[in-house]
């Protein structure tokens, strides 16, 4: 969203101010001075241990004396967290007119990727304006009743964000040698016995590829720190790496051979970037993405696939292209116009 926090505080028409929820607060602190962003409200509601319920009732017992205070004509929410659901219905409390941008995305389960997947659903219900990344999630819109007067198709601020960063460091080549995989996995359906398998598989690849190195930066959920340093921890192909910020994420991303990650934003990154994505996963929102596949937890699978890709460069290459799937870096300024065009009726 901060692309777009940059082109709504230029345009005349708008007075706008930004809300964190302030979870995850080392990785918000990154982008926001990355981006030069001074929230205007800032619930900071990071806590151990926090189950979704607690999460929803803090986000709605947070945000609606701020929008009673501040009384916006519109709400702008991205994807499907649970920020995003929690604003979404602390607006409709309110009777505040909601853009959801990334709208649309799908999969057809209502359980997978959870709860992102019922969140963006429930959205849905709730938005006046859907602000979709691809002519197929305008599809799904439509298809699920939404009028099409209330769809635009935008593309999606995330490659706004990937643009303007690369601009200020332009992209780096991949570098000679041993092939870097950059992993990461933070989803709740894999933590447990999925992190176990990717681990095992990890050991696997690095015992019979010595070209092989893993970049592994780690989310900061305990449930994924301590069986990644148990399993993982001092093998030498392997660097085990605390979250990174947002642009030095990207330069690890350009470097990649490719990339093994349960990330939704990542496929998209991945699609500009050109790298191949092994998803872990048993289903995906962005199927029009041909540089995906899917390989969910299953450590056999994990480790057939990669080798695969290392033994068949036309296999290889045939996921490396990139692409516009997502949008051309101009998702801000189309949403911005969208707004502009809802007020002049």
């Amino acid at each position: 969203m901060a692309v777009l926090v940059k082109q709504l505080a230029s345009s005349r028409q708008f007075e706008a101010k930004v809300c964190v929820t302030g979870q995850h607060r080392q990785m918000l602190d990154g982008v926001l001075e990355l981006f030069e962003i001074e929230p205007d409200f800032d619930l900071n509601l990071m806590q151990a241990e926090q189950d979704l319920s607690d999460l929803t009732a803090h986000i709605l017992q947070g945000l609606t004396p701020i929008l009673k205070a501040f009384q916006p004509d519109f709400v702008l929410v991205h994807g499907d967290t649970t920020t995003a659901l929690a604003t979404s219905l602390a607006a409709f409390y309110q009777k505040i007119p909601l853009a959801h941008i990334e709208a649309g995305l799908r999969t057809s389960n209502l359980y997978s990727p959870f709860p992102e997947e019922a969140n963006r659903r429930l959205i849905s219900q709730l938005a006046h304006l859907h602000l979709a990344p691809t002519d197929q999630a305008r599809t799904h819109l439509l298809r699920a009743g939404i009028s099409p007067e209330q769809v635009f198709v935008t593309g999606n601020t995330v490659i706004d964000a990937l643009q303007t960063i690369l601009q200020k460091k332009p992209q780096n080549p991949p570098l000679a040698g041993s092939k870097k995989l950059l992993v990461t996995v933070h989803r709740r359906e894999n933590l447990g016995q999925g992190i176990d398998n990717l681990c095992q598989a990890l050991r696997e690849l690095v015992q019979t590829q010595p070209d092989l190195e893993i970049i592994f930066p780690l989310h900061l959920n305990p449930k994924v720190q301590a069986p990644v340093q148990q399993m993982l921890g001092g093998l030498s192909q392997v660097q085990l790496l605390p979250p990174q910020d947002y642009a030095t994420f990207l330069a690890l991303m350009q470097e990649a051979w490719a990339i093994l990650t349960d990330s939704g934003g990542i496929q998209e990154e991945a699609a500009a970037l050109g790298k191949p994505v092994l998803l872990m996963r048993e289903q995906t929102e962005r199927t029009e993405n041909p540089n995906v596949v899917l390989v969910g937890t299953d450590s056999c699978k994990i480790v057939s696939q990669i080798n695969r890709l290392l033994g068949d460069k036309a296999a290889y290459e045939e996921l490396a292209q990139v692409q516009d799937l997502y949008g051309d870096g101009r998702a801000s300024e189309r949403i911005v116009g969208v707004l502009e065009g809802y007020f002049q009726y």
